[in-house]
C-alpha cells in the first residue's frame, strides 16, 4: 500500500463516511488475562465513544511509510489452509460474528504481543463501497462498482491516569482526583487485507507500529507468517556499517558529503512516486560509486554488505537510511549543525599544513544569539 491508498482509507473513519458494521473487544491483563470481551453492531456506540473509536482507528494508519506503516506479502504457504492468511481471511468472511474465531484471534495475540501493561484489543469489520473516479480525480459516488470489505485491528495501552487534585463541581471543593484507566492511543495494529491500486489485495496486509524500533519481529511472524522486516533503525544502523567498513580508513569528508547529498537527491527525485524509493545491495554499491569511493574500496563492498545484511538481498528504503532533516559534522571540541540541503557552504581545506573545515558566510553571524560583523562589513 502507499500513502494514497491509506489516506482513501483512513477518510471513511469519520461519522459521515463511516462503513463499519462490527465491532469487537478484548481487555487484557499485565499477565495475560482476559478482564472481559464484547461484541456489538459499531452503529449501537453512543455517539461520543465512536467518535473516541474512529480517532483510534485514523492512528493506526497513521505515520511514515517504512517506519510505522509497513506492508507486508504472505508467503504462498500462509495461504493454504490453516496458514496465517487463510486464518485471517476466514475471521474477515466471518463479519466478526463467529465469536469462537474471535476469540481464538484473541489468543493469538495474547500469545505473542510482548507488553508490561494491560492493553486493550480492538477489531472491526467494515465494506467499504469503493467509487470510481473520472480522469481528473474526481470520486463519482454512485458509480461504485467494488467492495472493499476489511477487517482492522488496533492494540492500545490502557494506563493509570496520573495522581493529582481537582475541583468537585458538586460539592465545590478542591480534592484528591479520582483515578482511572485510561485507554491510550494505538502502539500496534493492522489492515487486512491490503487495498492496492483501489482494490482488496489478500495477499497483503498493513502492519502498524507506534515506535519503529519496536517492530516486535515474532509478533508479526505469528500473525503473518512469514520473515518479519528490518526495523527503520537496522536498516540505517546496516548502511552506515556498510559505508563505514567500504570505505575504511579512506573516509573524507567529501566523500561522506557526496553521500549525503546523492542520497537526499535521488528520494528527492522519486518524491512524487506512487511507492517509496527502494537501494539494493547494487544500488547501494552504486551510490557510494558515484559519491566517490574507489573501485579498490568498493573491492571489500560484496563481503562487507553480507556480513551485514546476509546473503538475502532485503531492500533498504532510501528514507529510513538517508538523514533528510540534518547534516552535522562532530570533532571532540567542536559541532556544526548544517541545513541539508546547503552542504556547499561546508569545504574541507588544507590550511597551513592543517586540515580545516571551511564555511562560507554570505549574510550575517550570530555568537551566542547577538550579530556580530563578517568580513564583508568591515
Amino acid at each position: 500500500m502507499n500513502k494514497a491508498e491509506t489516506l482513501e482509507i483512513k477518510k471513511q473513519f469519520t461519522p459521515d463516511r463511516c462503513a463499519i458494521d462490527h465491532i469487537c473487544g478484548c481487555y487484557v491483563d499485565h499477565d495475560k488475562n482476559k478482564l472481559f470481551t464484547f461484541r456489538k453492531a459499531f452503529g449501537q456506540l453512543p455517539e461520543e465513544e465512536m467518535f473516541k473509536y474512529l480517532d483510534i482507528f485514523q492512528h493506526t494508519l497513521a505515520g511514515t511509510f517504512g517506519k510505522n506503516l509497513i506492508s507486508l506479502e504472505f508467503p504462498l504457504d500462509q495461504e493454504q489452509p490453516g496458514g496465517t492468511q487463510d486464518f485471517l481471511l476466514t475471521l474477515r468472511n466471518s463479519q466478526l460474528q463467529d465469536d469462537e474465531l474471535v476469540d481464538e484471534f484473541y489468543d493469538k495475540i495474547i500469545a505473542n504481543y510482548v507488553n508490561g501493561e494491560n492493553y486493550y484489543i480492538i477489531l472491526i469489520h467494515a465494506a467499504y463501497d469503493i467509487p470510481g473516479i473520472t480522469s481528473d480525480g474526481i470520486e463519482m459516488e454512485d458509480a461504485s462498482e467494488n467492495v472493499y470489505d476489511y477487517i482492522l485491528c488496533s492494540i492500545c495501552p490502557v494506563k493509570l491516569s496520573k495522581a493529582g487534585l481537582g475541583y468537585n463541581e458538586r460539592t465545590n471543593v478542591i480534592e484528591e482526583r479520582f483515578r482511572d484507566w485510561i485507554v491510550d492511543g494505538p502502539t500496534k495494529g493492522f489492515l487486512f487485507p491490503a487495498f492496492i491500486e483501489r482494490d482488496t489485495d489478500i495477499h497483503n496486509m498493513l502492519y502498524f507500529t507506534k515506535k519503529p524500533d519496536d517492530l516486535q519481529p515474532e509478533f508479526i511472524e505469528a500473525m503473518f507468517g512469514g520473515r518479519a522486516p528490518l526495523a527503520a533503525p537496522e536498516q540505517k544502523g546496516i548502511f552506515d556499517t556498510v559505508v563505514q567498513n567500504t570505505i575504511g580508513e579512506n573516509a573524507d569528508y567529501d566523500i561522506m558529503k557526496n553521500i549525503h547529498d546523492n542520497l537526499n537527491d535521488m528520494i528527492e527525485d522519486h518524491a512524487d512516486d506512487a511507492e517509496p524509493l527502494e537501494l539494493k545491495k547494487n544500488d547501494v554499491k552504486q551510490l557510494l560509486h558515484d559519491s566517490g569511493v574507489s573501485d579498490e574500496r568498493l573491492d571489500y563492498f560484496d563481503e562487507t554488505y553480507t556480513k551485514c545484511a546476509g546473503d538475502e538481498d532485503y531492500p533498504l528504503l532510501a528514507s529510513n537510511i538517508a538523514n533528510t532533516k540534518k547534516f552535522d559534522i562532530e570533532t571532540p571540541n567542536v559541532v556544526i549543525k548544517v541545513k541539508p540541503d546547503r552542504t556547499d557552504l561546508v569545504e574541507s581545506k588544507i590550511v597551513d599544513g592543517r586540515q580545516c573545515l571551511v564555511i562560507a558566510v554570505d549574510d550575517h553571524i550570530e555568537v551566542n544569539g547577538i550579530n556580530v560583523r563578517t568580513f564583508m562589513d568591515r
